[in-house]
């Protein structure tokens, strides 16, 4: 990989400051930065580095303006955050080469159906009447079952498992060792205090461009669907229970935990180790600070939401200074 400041502009819709023939062949965060390296500067706390910094060329807002002088090439742009993470997006497409392949002990059947250029790595399974399509990269010791259905351009890292008939939009990554489609907890008491298990005959769906985290387990409804809306983004190591719906573009960090039936509404934010109790309502736009443990409806949108219980941010921080005080 290799690009000049003047491609890189090009690319991203910036105008260049310096060197337009500047080549960058990596990237680096603008601390360690290096010839032949691309930075970027957002956030103003890092702004002694730019002066600094000895990488090639330099993302920066195109309000910017220095106070010493800068080594790098600059490249404005409206957003240097969103404009690295589009540049990252492009170098990620150059390097991806799309073929077939069908790996060592890998398994499928004459009733599995495969879509333009997959790739199949070794010691995975695709299970009966499966649907892979186009581009899809299913890397090794991947479970897929039967009747399940996986978009165009997907990518499923190694060790996961997708139970059968679950399906899966285009463009959707699953990292290391998720499972789609285990069993929801849901047990029925009985008079003599032991537990039957309820069966589980639903499936998971999950729209498209949705990126799921390692170690994460989605389960599958009882009688209908989980459903992950198209844009979810899910972190590592969080918990997504039976008959959860998650609306569109919702984003959630590490170490959440969502209870049965709890519908979230779009764009919403959860920090980590937040909790959600079962069969609640969220609505649209509400974010979660970390560790927020909720345990009724959200009914209006656009919340900030903090503490265990949940309480309006604002309601929180009078609460802290009390609880401060109290300690002191």
């Amino acid at each position: 990989m290799e690009f000049t400041a003047k491609q890189l502009a090009q690319t991203l819709k910036g105008t260049v400051e310096g060197d337009s023939g500047a080549k960058v062949t990596s990237f680096a965060k603008i601390e360690h930065g290096k010839s032949g390296q691309l930075c970027f500067y957002a956030n103003p706390k890092y702004e002694k580095y730019v002066y600094t910094c000895k990488a090639s060329v330099l993302l920066v807002n195109k309000d910017f303006l220095p106070k010493e002088p800068v080594t790098p090439t600059l490249i404005r742009v409206d957003d240097a955050y969103k404009a690295l993470a589009d540049l990252l997006k492009f170098a990620a497409t150059q390097k991806r080469t799309d073929r077939r392949h069908r790996g060592f002990r890998s398994s499928w059947f004459l009733t599995s159906k495969f879509g333009k250029k997959v790739y199949l790595g070794s010691h995975s399974y695709v299970g009966h009447h499966a649907r892979i399509g186009d581009y899809t990269k299913i890397f090794e010791n991947v479970y897929v079952g039967d009747n399940t259905v996986i978009g165009k351009r997907c990518v499923i890292y190694p060790g996961v498992v997708i139970y059968p008939g679950m399906v899966i939009g285009d463009n959707v990554i699953i990292h290391a060792n998720a499972v789609i489609g285990s069993d929801g907890f849901g047990n029925a008491p009985l008079p003599d205090g032991t537990w039957e298990k309820i069966e589980h005959l639903g499936n998971v769906i999950i729209g498209d461009n949705v990126e799921i985290g390692a170690c994460t387990t989605i389960d599958r409804s009882e009688m209908e669907s989980t459903i992950i809306g198209n844009g979810v983004k899910i972190d590592n190591l969080c918990q997504i229970a039976h008959n959860v719906v998650i609306g569109d573009n919702t984003v959630m960090a590490a170490q959440c935990g969502i209870a049965g039936s709890t519908k979230i509404g779009k764009n919403c934010i959860l920090a980590g180790q937040v909790g959600i109790s079962g069969h609640l309502e969220i609505a649209d736009n509400t974010t979660f600070g970390a560790q927020t443990g909720l345990i009724g409806n959200v009914k209006e949108p656009g919340q900030t939401l903090l503490g265990s219980p949940a309480i309006p941010l604002r309601n929180y921080l009078r609460s802290y200074a009390v609880f401060r005080k109290q300690g002191q």
